[in-house]
């Protein structure tokens, strides 16, 4: 099953379009489902599709969805609060107290 994609800030773009200028960048992703996948190389574009759907384009070929990046050279990304969220679910549980 898909994920819809979700808007990500428009902040985002000015800092994808700073990587490209980077020889390499490093992006930590969400790939299908919860899956953690990792891309390193040169970004050549940010891809619009669907109208609203952004991607990166990386010079090897890969592409990535804007918004399952979780970081990017260690810098959050725009999903990188869904990920601290999942990391973190097991901590929110009550141990069977009620508060």
């Amino acid at each position: 099953m898909k994920t819809p994609y979700l808007p990500i800030d428009p902040d985002f773009f000015d800092y994808f379009e700073e990587e490209k200028q980077n020889n390499s960048t490093k992006v930590v992703y969400f790939g299908e489902g919860a899956n953690l996948e990792e891309v390193n190389g040169k970004i050549e574009h940010i891809v619009k599709k669907n109208g609203a759907e952004y991607f990166l384009q990386f010079k090897t070929g890969e592409v990535v969805r804007a918004d399952r990046i979780i970081v990017y050279n260690g810098k959050p990304g725009p999903a990188f609060d869904e990920y601290d969220a999942y990391a973190l679910e097991c901590l929110s549980c009550r141990a069977g107290y009620d508060v």
